[in-house]
């Protein structure tokens, strides 16, 4: 059962707090400087011509990039989303929304979505929900979180070291393959598994496989970490704050989660995310085989400061990108990724 109003924003606004702290930043994990693009001297294009457009379930989108799930549910939460999605709807990107939780027990906290949608109905929403209510919330009732915000898709999300370190968390996690994979079956909209900052490791990503997921984020360690979160959320001397230390870099980085996905050659696409601080970074994990990318601590940070924050952020991390495709000499994403165009750093 869902703790009170009262802790339940408490425990929100925290993770808001404790995310923007670098402590909890796994800075310098993901990989992603192991990844070097190789420059390309004569290009043989015009930077003009660059094109970042993608592709999501057969649909042409302005480019590959989602401001990842980050909050939802509390008054705190409202100024950020309603931000984001503006921005979102202005920039064509993706936004998946914070856990939709508190929806399945308050009807009221559905007017959260009500009010964004007006001021962004073109936006491309997308519905989340963890995977240890999933287990328990009939499909009817994840088709009611969808509808409530016209969601493209629904992200059902993983956490399993934020479970346990968190006092309030549902660590509850058997079934959950049956639940993917009744879900899958019975919406009928697209289904995302993603990890909040932990990866996947080759096993689960198999296991993954032919359930119907759509496709699976990796969300891989080397950007905010819960398990770090939920540590510095206890008394110091509690169990679950030592054991935080412990396991503060507990998590399979996100390049290692990427390549791994990619290997399988699976039936669902592959979205990345995890540690990605710019269009660059964007781009090695674009080149590696993801197809979607997502930022979540930037676009906090920019969402704190307002609207015109927030897209000259994304306006950044478009033109990195472009750039980065237009210095590996690839006019387009699919270019980049038909080519050979990265290798280890030295």
């Amino acid at each position: 059962m869902i703790e009170n109003t009262q802790q339940f924003t408490q425990r929100k606004q925290e993770h808001i707090r404790l995310a923007l702290d670098d402590s909890t930043q796994a800075n310098g994990f993901s990989g992603l400087d192991s990844i070097q693009l190789i420059h390309e001297a004569i290009p043989d294009l015009d930077f003009s011509k660059v094109d970042i457009s993608s592709q999501l379930f057969n649909q042409s989108i302005a480019t590959p990039f989602l401001v990842s799930s980050m909050t939802a549910g509390h008054d705190a939460a409202v100024k950020i989303n309603e931000t984001l999605a503006i921005a979102c709807q202005q920039r064509g990107w993706l936004m998946g929304v914070g856990s939709q939780r508190r929806q399945l027990f308050e009807n009221e906290a559905a007017k959260e979505w009500q009010a964004i949608r007006k001021l962004a109905p073109q936006a491309k929403l997308l519905g989340n929900i963890g995977l240890t209510q999933l287990i328990l919330t009939p499909s009817a009732q994840i088709q009611r979180l969808a509808d409530s915000l016209a969601a493209e898709a629904m992200i059902v999300h993983t956490n399993p070291l934020q479970e346990v370190l968190q006092a309030e968390g549902t660590p509850h996690f058997k079934g959950s393959y049956q639940a993917i994979e009744r879900l899958c079956r019975e919406l009928p909209i697209p289904i995302i598994i993603k990890e909040t900052g932990c990866g996947f490791s080759k096993q689960t990503l198999l296991r993954l496989n032919n359930l119907g997921v759509s496709a699976v984020d990796i969300s891989g360690f080397g950007g905010t970490h819960w398990g770090r979160i939920e540590g510095l959320r206890n008394e110091p001397q509690s169990q679950r704050f030592k054991a935080a230390q412990v396991f503060k870099n507990w998590g399979i980085s996100t390049v290692q989660s990427l390549l791994d996905a990619v290997s399988l050659t699976p039936d669902y696409a592959i979205w990345a995310s995890g540690g990605v601080r710019s269009g660059l970074d964007a781009a090695k994990l674009l080149a590696l085989g993801a197809q979607v990318i997502g930022f979540a601590k930037p676009m906090m940070e920019s969402a704190l400061q307002g609207i015109e924050a927030v897209l000259k952020q994304m306006e950044l991390y478009e033109f990195e990108l472009k750039t980065a495709l237009f210095c590996t000499g690839c006019k387009d994403i699919a270019t980049l990724q038909e080519n050979i165009v990265w290798q280890p750093s030295k």
